[in-house]
């Protein structure tokens, strides 16, 4: 049987001394790409911290290739193997591209496989990383995150504020390190498009795990989605007046297809 290269069991997590995750139990397998989804408020974020060690656990394990890393502090479950992408897409601004990868390296960290990866970086490896567009900057933090030669990778939230071509391009990249033996683990506000690039999801609702299976379940099922996301009814009801709300609906934190072309970064 594989080990899986992250397995939560029993985790629960709190937020300034809040219990926000409780009781979750899940893994992410070696060459995947696993989805966490769930309505803003869910504590997708707050599980993610506490995998990483950003945010206290209180209860349960978790297992980075079978060994016990819950009580490690964050550099080391880093050296262990295991990559953070966070929300913020934090750069060292005066520093250049390269130099930015450098500094991340570690262990059989290769900067030529990001290069790969992302030649538009490769293009501007001597250039300072302020000057870098919003997507460009994101390819440096997950270049980073690669440079440290991870078993896992827990990407947060990489479309924010980015323009719909750029979150397309950078999705591709997902399924790219999955392909590499990486452990993807990934979350993404517009639902439709992480469910098209991962194998499994877990649907997060107030702290607790309310579906996981393969992402080939939800697609397209956008209700489905909506009553996994908030409970009670789904988005439509009979009759030849209504259908279902598009892209993120009426409710300002339901479900999203994909990025908009309106949007901008």
């Amino acid at each position: 049987m594989t080990v899986p290269a992250l397995a939560l069991e029993g985790v629960g997590v709190d937020r300034a001394e809040v219990p926000v995750i409780h009781d979750v139990t899940l893994d992410a397998a070696p060459g995947a790409v696993t989805v966490i989804l769930g309505a803003n408020g869910a504590g997708k974020t707050t599980l993610m911290d506490g995998i990483a060690g950003l945010a206290k656990v209180r209860s349960g394990t978790i297992r980075l290739d079978g060994t016990p890393i819950e009580k490690l502090a964050t550099f080391r479950r880093a050296r262990a193997g295991l990559g953070y992408v966070e929300q913020a897409r934090t750069t060292f601004r005066t520093l250049t591209v390269e130099q930015n990868l450098l500094v991340s390296q570690s262990g059989d960290g290769d900067l030529g496989t990001v290069y790969k990866l992302f030649p538009e970086l490769d293009k501007r490896r001597n250039l300072q990383a302020g000057y870098l567009s919003g997507g460009e900057q994101q390819m440096v933090v997950l270049g980073r995150a690669l440079v440290t030669a991870p078993k896992v990778v827990l990407i947060d939230e990489m479309s924010l504020g980015l323009a719909p071509l750029v979150v397309r391009r950078l999705m591709t990249t997902v399924g790219e390190l999955a392909s590499m033996g990486i452990a993807v683990v990934l979350i993404e506000q517009f639902a439709n498009l992480a469910l098209a690039a991962g194998d499994h999801a877990h649907v997060l609702r107030k702290g607790g795990v309310v579906f996981s299976g393969p992402c080939s379940e939800l697609r397209g099922d956008d209700e489905r989605l909506h009553r996994l996301y908030f409970g009670g009814p789904p988005l439509t009801t009979p009759g030849p007046s209504t259908g279902p709300v598009p892209g993120g609906g009426a409710t300002p934190d339901a479900p999203r297809n994909g990025p908009q072309e309106s949007e901008r970064p």
